[in-house]
C-alpha cells in the first residue's frame, strides 16, 4: 500500500484531497507548518485535530525548509502538492527535495494544478500568468524524470456555487452576478470527486506520466443555467446583474494585483471565454470518466441540493 504525502493539505483542495487519501486506506501524511497549530481554536487547529481523528499523519516543515521537505519525502511513495497560486513556484522545492531523495524512490508527483488545462489556455494577463507558472512546474518535473500526473480537473463547483449564490448568507441574496452574457460553458466538478479521483490517478500505474481531464457529461453548464436551477430548487427568483466582458477586461487591467485581478482573469476565462471547453484532448490524454467508468460522479444537479440543504463553509477559501 502507497503512502501519500499532501503538502498543502490544510488549504482548500488540500483538506478534500486528505481525507479522500486516508478513505481509500493509504496510509497518509500532511505535511504542515509548525506554526499552524499554534491557535487551538484556529480553523486549521481543528482540521488538524480531525486529521489525527481519523489516522491521518501530521508532520512538521514547510517548502522553504530543505530539509524538513526531504525528510517528509523520504517517508512516502507519492506526492501531491495542493499549494495555492503564491506557492506554485515553490514547488521547486518539492522537485529539488525528491531528486535528493532519489526519483526512484518515489512512484509519483502531482503537482498542484486541479483546474484549466494550461498548457491550451490563453487568458488575461493576470491568470495567464499562474497558468505560466504551473507550465514552468510541469516542464520541470519531466526534465528532472520524476514520474507524474497531470490533472486539469476544470471548476471547483461547491466554491463557484457558494461564490455565485452565497447559500449561507442572512438575510439571503436578491441578486446574481452574470459574467458576460452568462451563456458559456464550464465543467463544474465536484471537490470531493476531484480527490477522489486524484488519489485513484496518482495510484494508478496506467496515469504515470500522463495529463488526465476530467469532464463528466452532466456537469457541463453555463452560468445562466446555474441560476435558474438555484431559483427553481429554492423557490426564490434573483435579479440578474450583468458584468460585460469590455468591463472585466478593464478590470484585470487596473484593479491591484494579485488579490482582485487574478480573480476576475479567471471568471472571465471560465465563464466568458468558455475555455474549459474549447479544446481537444491530446493522443496520449486521458478523460477521467473514460478512466474510471465505475466511479460515480456527483452531477451539478445533485451538488446544488447540497448547496441548498448544508452548504460547505467554502467563504473560507479564496481564488488566491
Amino acid at each position: 500500500m502507497n503512502r501519500v504525502l499532501i503538502v498543502g493539505g490544510t488549504g482548500y483542495i488540500g483538506k478534500y484531497m486528505a481525507k479522500a487519501s486516508v478513505s481509500q486506506g493509504y496510509p497518509t501524511y500532511v505535511l504542515v507548518r509548525p506554526t499552524t497549530a499554534v491557535a487551538p481554536d484556529s480553523f486549521k487547529a481543528k482540521l488538524l485535530q480531525q486529521f489525527k481523528d481519523i489516522g491521518i499523519h501530521i508532520l512538521q516543515g514547510s517548502l522553504d525548509d530543505h530539509n524538513s521537505l526531504v525528510d517528509a519525502i523520504k517517508q512516502v511513495d507519492i506526492v501531491i502538492s495542493a499549494v495555492a497560486i503564491p506557492q506554485h513556484l515553490d514547488q521547486f522545492n518539492i522537485i529539488r527535495a525528491i531528486k535528493e531523495v532519489g526519483i526512484e524512490n518515489i512512484q509519483r508527483f502531482v503537482p498542484s494544478e486541479f483546474g484549466n488545462e494550461v498548457d491550451t489556455v490563453q487568458a488575461l494577463p493576470p491568470f495567464q500568468r499562474v497558468c505560466d507558472n504551473k507550465r514552468k512546474i510541469r516542464r520541470a518535473i519531466e526534465e528532472a524524470g520524476i514520474p507524474f500526473t497531470f490533472f486539469s480537473a476544470n471548476t471547483y463547483a461547491m466554491y463557484f456555487i457558494d461564490y455565485f449564490f452565497h447559500p449561507r448568507q442572512k438575510p439571503e441574496t436578491e441578486e446574481v452576478l452574470i459574467y458576460g452574457d452568462g451563456l458559456s460553458k464550464a465543467f463544474m466538478n465536484s471537490e470531493n470527486d476531484i480527490a477522489a479521483l486524484t488519489i485513484m490517478m496518482a495510484n494508478d500505474p496506467r496515469t504515470i506520466n500522463k495529463l488526465v481531464i476530467y469532464r463528466p457529461p452532466s456537469n457541463i453548464i453555463c452560468q445562466s443555467e446555474l441560476v435558474s436551477l438555484w431559483e427553481k430548487k429554492t423557490g426564490r427568483s434573483l435579479k440578474r446583474v450583468f458584468l460585460p466582458e469590455a468591463e472585466m477586461v478593464r478590470l484585470s487591467e487596473t484593479l491591484p494585483r494579485p488579490d482582485h485581478n487574478i480573480p476576475v482573469s479567471i471568471l472571465h476565462n471560465i465563464f466568458v471565454k468558455g475555455e474549459q471547453t474549447m479544446f481537444e484532448l491530446g493522443e496520449e490524454d486521458l478523460e477521467a470518466c473514460e478512466q474510471y467508468p465505475e466511479y460515480k460522479h456527483t452531477t451539478i444537479d445533485e451538488l446544488l441540493d447540497i448547496a441548498v440543504v448544508d452548504p460547505p463553509e467554502t467563504k473560507l477559501a479564496s481564488f488566491i
